[in-house]
């Protein structure tokens, strides 16, 4: 665990936190992806660019927001913590959430198919996602719950100024495991993109695997302050997974069942 990664001796120490850091890594490759993908299909790549930096500060505020809500009563009293961002506390599905509504705007405002540009970005989506959850084990938080000391996937993290994660506890890896997913559905989604049946495949292939993944990670998670729908059986995000894993299913063949109609 490295919350901070080094400081830079300017302006009485400028401190480089390890998860914003990564956050910035993971979007940098996902926009790499998205530039790469939008000369492959077509699509306008400047249009997409300047898209992904709306997206981007959507996701900020829209994770963040979430994170808030979850955990209104501390920054009720401790309200200038919401705005360091840097040190951790984002909530995925608020971001992504955010980021469906500013997007369908977007372009709906520049007369661009939604299901197509989706189907560019979810893949890196995943690739950003990713990194950022290297980001969290560096950081300590999203931390998973105690496991057995003699496991060979247990980690236990050090004692560190602005960790996340309880110190001297053997805990499940679960960022670790949630990148390692993550990177996996890149790949998956990457190949996919070559040879989808339809616009929209991309997003909601993303949708199901990502839902699936996180259900299986968030049963292994220790970190209370993420919120429960019911208190210590169904975390926020387990409910916001089934929710769009139900709804991506049926739209998935919805849209299946129609392109091969008009086919």
């Amino acid at each position: 665990m490295h919350p901070v990664l080094f400081e830079i001796p300017i302006a009485g120490g400028l401190k480089v936190h390890a998860y914003g850091l990564m956050v910035a890594v993971g979007f940098l490759a996902a926009l790499a992806w998205i530039r790469y993908q939008s000369k492959r299909d077509g699509i306008p790549v400047a249009a997409m660019v300047d898209l992904a930096f709306w997206l981007m500060i959507a996701a900020i505020v829209g994770s963040r927001l979430v994170f808030i809500a979850v955990d209104w009563r501390y920054y009720a009293e401790h309200p200038l913590a919401a705005f360091r961002v840097w040190e951790g506390g984002l909530v995925f599905y608020g971001g992504l959430i955010a980021c469906i509504f500013v997007a369908w705007f977007y372009l709906k405002r520049h007369r661009l198919n939604f299901w197509k540009v989706a189907d560019v970005f979810m893949p890196g989506v995943a690739l950003g996602h990713a990194f950022g959850r290297i980001g969290c084990f560096l950081a300590g938080c999203c931390h998973g719950r105690t496991c057995d000391p003699h496991a060979w996937y247990a980690v236990v993290f050090p004692e560190r100024p602005g960790g996340l994660a309880p110190a001297g506890i053997p805990l499940y890896p679960v960022q670790l495991i949630e990148s390692a997913a993550e990177f996996l559905i890149f790949a998956f989604l990457a190949w996919k993109s070559r040879k989808k049946a339809f616009d929209g495949q991309i997003l909601l292939l993303y949708l199901i695997t990502y839902a699936f993944v996180r259900i299986a990670v968030e049963a292994l998670r220790g970190d209370a302050e993420r919120g429960f729908v019911l208190r210590g059986w169904l975390s926020t995000s387990q409910f916001i997974s089934a929710i769009l894993l139900i709804a991506a299913l049926l739209v998935l063949i919805y849209r299946r069942g129609r392109n091969h109609e008009t086919r």
